[in-house]
């Protein structure tokens, strides 16, 4: 149970940005017991990886608080951000053994899958807003949505290591969200489309 909704958590934080949770459960291999990562996943806490990572990281980091540039980098991260929710939930399985639980384990691409489709579901969401809430805010609020975005993704990555029981309130608070932000984007659009002329 606590091994998927860490790695529910990790793969959600991944629809946010790509390169938090990786980080995160890198560095965390490295120095905590928290995370004890497969033989087949050792290779993300090394300290080349990481480096390369945060390096990734930084460049998300500047380009997605740039208006139109981020619409951009969100079509680039279409891959990106479910390829890293399948890692990230499937190198924190190894948490299924303190959970009793094999079927997981006989399974491994039931994470992959698992992490893809959380990663990619968030990742639809804050692509889709996204140019709705620049073409409304005059590109004033990107850099805002960004870095409540980047927080996010950092605030549910600890948790899903730390606190997995947590993940399930974040992910209905998570949802709410989703939903609040889908119905403005339609009202934005339609009144949009209004003010055009269209029907």
């Amino acid at each position: 149970m606590f091994a998927a909704l860490t790695g529910l958590g990790l793969s959600t934080a991944a629809g946010l940005n790509a390169y938090i949770p990786l980080l995160v459960v890198g560095v965390l291999a490295n120095f905590t017991d928290a995370v004890k990562l497969p033989d087949g996943y050792s290779w993300l806490s090394n300290w080349g990886v990481l480096a390369v990572i945060a390096v990734l990281l930084v460049a998300e980091f500047v380009l997605d608080k740039v208006p139109a540039v981020d619409s951009v980098n969100d079509t680039i991260q279409t891959v990106v951000r479910p390829a890293s929710g399948g890692v990230v939930f499937s190198a924190t399985q190894a948490a299924a053994e303190v959970d009793h639980s094999t079927w997981m384990a006989e399974h491994p691409w039931a994470g992959w899958l698992l992490g893809i489709v959380m990663a990619l579901a968030v990742h639809a969401v804050k692509a889709t807003a996204r140019p709705v809430i620049n073409a409304g805010t005059a590109g004033v609020g990107a850099p805002v949505v960004s870095t409540a975005e980047d927080a996010g993704s950092l605030g549910m990555s600890l948790v899903a290591v730390f606190a997995p029981a947590l993940v399930i309130v974040a992910l209905l608070v998570m949802a709410v969200l989703a939903w609040w932000l889908i119905r403005k984007v339609r009202r934005m659009r339609a009144r949009r489309r209004a003010a055009r002329g269209q029907p």
